[in-house]
This record gives structure tokens, C-alpha cells and sequence, in this order.
């Protein structure tokens, strides 16, 4: 028996509740609202200038066209779907919807100015390129902040509590937990601001990017110039240099940054599961919630391991447009349809890992005990304040000692140095007092360096 319509995309069903704001831009029906919206504004453009005869809409006829743009809804999903079974296209159906809108509101005598001067990726490019702005910016970036936000309220309330590092797995000069979430949030800062300062291109030029059927319809006008104008007026930036296609640069780079945020994002996962796993953090039970099938004490790290799965899946397809997007062959191939109908794919599999990390994040509580106790039991990673100290002291003449690091390399490595065994190191070293003081007293907590402060380069 054939299960009922189900959708194929996990974005669609389990986890539809996390996405479904991308829906209302880069579905289908986000699209072809766009393009309803493009071929509305160029009508209006050109009647706004009374070209070709036309003359300029009232302000209540130009009003009831725009609301049939923002107003696309289900009405106008149901009657594109019919026009396309017919036209076999999908843009050639958008224009259609329009004129039928056109003669509805007695306005045939303009119907030949829709789409006009227009190849199909003319209004394409345009209604792309507001769609994914507006699925950025609206939808992504504001939840992607929301992960730095909480990112950065870590990094502000553990900057003062020390913690052992682990360089190749191994313990290493301690941190503190607030200054590494601190490097985290810097990182994805700086790819926050690359990722506002996004140029969404358009083009308005023809078949060729040659402007020719404008020419020949009239060619006494600046049609650069009104292309320029129109593609602005829309809230975008006018590219004057293509082919039949805007060249899709502008996505590839956003795409590359997008996934970088990813990768970025994919190393917190990895880090955050492994100090879960060290005991570092301690997970926050959850209501009714089963960690596993046949092991009652178990929380597993699930919103990490969910959210680094989806990112991988994000950068994958990210990856994907990008090195695809900006390859056409001579000046028009169909690869870049199919392929942008999955940008709202790979956006979807992006914010469902930054809901997951958010959410993550407030079921998950430091142990402080726990990072103290692993300090306490590894006092030789002072043996590199050790060696650094007798280094000044040699260079200062205050000691005779021929390798530094040697001898330390001696005393620590491989092994497990008490806090007795350095003291009495230290009171054998050939080094001054004053050296001598300020290293008996050191603790592997007191060993952070500047860690705590560095973290005023997040603050806000």
C-alpha cells in the first residue's frame, strides 16, 4: 500500500517547524511571487514615463497592481500551475497571470508592455536576487546573530574560570573557557560583517546582454541607463557587463561565506561534544526527553551531533552552487535553473544547525570542579613558564643555564609532575630570587596568561 503525499525533504517534514520561514522567499511560490513583482515594476516603470504611448497609472491603479504582488498567495499559485501546463514555461506563465490581472482591471490598452523588452532571465536574475536577500536577511542572519549573541554571553560569563588546553589531544598551557568561546565569536564576527556587506546583483539587458530589441524598439532612449535605474529601484546593484545570464558571482561569494560561517560553526559542534565528553559541560536534563532507547542514565549531545550533520549537508550543496553557478556556456546554458531551485535546500540545512546550537547551548552547563580538577592533576604544563623564565634569566646574565629546554623536557615530558616535585625544581635552579618567587607560587590555574582579558575583543 502507497503511503499518502509525503515530503521528501526531511526540511519539509520532521523538521519543517525550524525552516519554514525560508519557504515564504525561495519556494517555488516565493519565486514566482518575485516575479510577479518584477514584471509589476517594470510596467509601472515604463507607464510611469508614459514610453511607447502608455500613460501614467493613477495612484489607486498602480496600488491594486503592487497588492497583487505582495497579495500572491494560493488563488495565484492554483491559476500560475493551470497557465504552465499550457505554456510549458514558467516565466512565459508569470506574464500571462499579469495581463489576465490587466484586463481585469480594464488596463489591455498597456498589456503589450509586460515583459517587455524582456528575455526570461531578465526577471529571473532580478527575482533571485530578492528572494535570497530577503531569505538572508530577514531569516538567516538574524538567527546566525542570535548564535554569536549566545556565543558571546558564554565567553563573557566563563572568561574568568581557568581550563587545561589540548593541543593534538594532549594537555597544553591553560585557557579559559570564556576566551576560547571568545575565538569562536570572533571568527564568525568577521564573516557576519562579509555576509552584510553582500552585493546582490541584477541584470536588465535582453537576450545577449546587448540591450538589442531595446535599440530597436526606440532607439533614441539611454537604455544602460534606464536598466540601471530600474534593477536600483528594486534595491539592488545594476551589473551592466553580461551575458543572457546575470553571472552569478554575487552568489558564489555569498555561498563561500556562508559555508565558511558553516565549517566555523562545525568546529564549535566538535568542541563543545568533546568537552561534553571530557565532563567539561555537564548536559541539562530535559523534560521527558530520552537520551537512549536502552540506557536510562544517558543525555546524548544531540543538538551538537544534529546541527554538525546539517552543516556538513549545507557547505555540501553551498559548495556545489557556488563552483556551478558561475559556469554558462557561451551566453546561456539551463544548468543555473535547476541548480538555484536548491538554494533554499541549502539555507534550510544551515538554519536548522543554527537553531539546533542555540538551543544547544542553554542545555548545557559548565563544571567548574571538574576543569579545576583537571588543572590540579597536570602541573607539568608549567614546565613552558619554566624554561621561558630561566630563558629571560640567562639573557639578563642573572643564570648559567646551557639548555633550557632541555632540562625541563627532562623533568615533564611524558610524564606527571606534581606541584612538590617543581617547587623543589625551582629552588634548584641557577636563577634569580625574584624569578624564583614569582614561579613557586604558580599554578596551572593561575596560568592563563591574558586569556580573561582577551575576551574585551567580543565584548560589546
Amino acid at each position: 500500500m502507497s503511503l499518502p503525499d509525503q515530503p521528501l525533504s526531511p526540511l519539509d517534514g520532521r523538521y519543517r517547524a525550524a525552516v519554514s520561514a525560508l519557504g515564504d522567499h525561495l519556494s517555488e511560490a516565493g519565486l514566482n511571487r518575485a516575479r510577479v513583482r518584477v514584471e509589476v515594476e517594470w510596467l509601472l516603470y515604463l507607464t510611469d514615463r508614459e514610453l511607447f504611448g502608455s500613460r501614467r497609472l493613477d495612484h489607486e491603479q498602480a496600488r491594486t497592481l503592487r497588492e497583487f504582488a505582495a497579495d500572491f498567495g494560493s488563488e495565484q499559485i492554483d491559476r500560475l500551475a493551470t497557465l504552465e501546463a499550457t505554456t510549458r514555461h514558467d516565466v512565459k506563465a508569470v506574464e500571462y497571470l499579469v495581463r489576465e490581472k490587466l484586463a481585469e482591471l480594464g488596463l489591455n490598452s498597456i498589456a503589450e508592455l509586460t515583459h517587455f523588452a524582456c528575455t526570461s532571465e531578465d526577471i529571473n536574475n532580478l527575482s533571485y536576487a530578492l528572494t535570497i536577500s530577503a531569505a538572508v536577511r530577514d531569516v538567516w542572519l538574524p538567527k546566525f546573530r542570535a548564535v554569536i549573541e549566545s556565543l558571546r554571553g558564554i565567553a563573557v560569563r566563563y572568561r574568568d574560570v581557568s581550563m587545561l588546553s589540548h593541543t593534538h589531544g594532549q594537555p597544553a598551557t591553560p585557557s579559559t573557557m570564556g576566551k576560547e568561546f571568545a575565538v569562536v565569536v570572533y571568527r564568525l564576527e568577521r564573516i557576519l560583517a562579509q555576509i552584510e556587506a553582500t552585493e546582490y546583483l541584477g541584470k536588465f539587458s535582453g537576450a545577449t546582454g546587448t540591450f538589442a530589441a531595446h535599440l530597436a524598439a526606440e532607439p533614441g532612449l539611454d537604455w544602460p541607463a534606464i536598466s540601471q535605474e530600474f534593477v536600483t529601484s528594486l534595491g539592488l546593484t545594476w551589473n551592466p557587463l553580461t551575458t543572457q545570464i546575470e553571472s552569478h558571482d554575487w552568489q558564489a561569494e555569498l555561498y563561500s561565506r556562508i559555508s565558511h560561517a558553516n565549517r566555523v560553526l562545525h568546529n564549535l559542534c566538535t568542541d563543545v561534544w568533546t568537552y561534553i565528553s571530557m565532563g567539561y559541560f555537564r548536559q541539562i536534563p530535559q523534560p521527558g526527553a530520552t537520551g537512549s532507547s536502552t540506557m536510562p542514565h544517558k543525555i546524548n549531545p544531540i543538538r551538537f551531533e544534529n546541527a554538525e550533520a546539517n552543516l556538513e549537508l549545507s557547505s555540501a550543496l553551498l559548495d556545489s552552487l557556488g563552483a556551478t553557478l558561475v559556469t554558462s556556456r557561451l551566453q546561456r546554458d539551463l544548468t543555473d535553473s535547476t541548480t538555484q531551485r536548491n538554494v533554499g535546500v541549502a539555507l534550510g540545512h544551515s538554519l536548522l544547525a543554527l537553531d539546533n546550537i542555540e538551543r544547544g547551548l542553554t542545555e548545557i552547563d559548565l563544571d567548574e570542579a571538574a576543569l579545576a580538577a583537571d588543572l590540579d592533576s597536570n602541573w607539568e604544563v608549567l614546565g613552558e613558564a619554566i624554561q621561558t623564565v630561566i630563558r629571560a634569566e640567562v639573557a639578563a646574565g642573572r643564570s648559567s643555564i646551557a639548555d633550557p629546554y632541555a632540562i625541563l623536557k627532562e623533568l615533564t615530558r611524558g610524564k606527571r609532575v606534581g606541584q612538590a616535585e617543581l617547587v623543589e625544581f625551582i629552588d634548584g635552579l641557577d636563577i634569580g630570587d625574584e624569578a624564583k618567587a614569582r614561579l613557586r607560587v604558580l599554578t596551572p590555574a593561575g596560568y592563563a596568561g591574558l586569556a580573561s582579558d582577551l575576551v574585551r575583543y567580543v565584548e560589546k
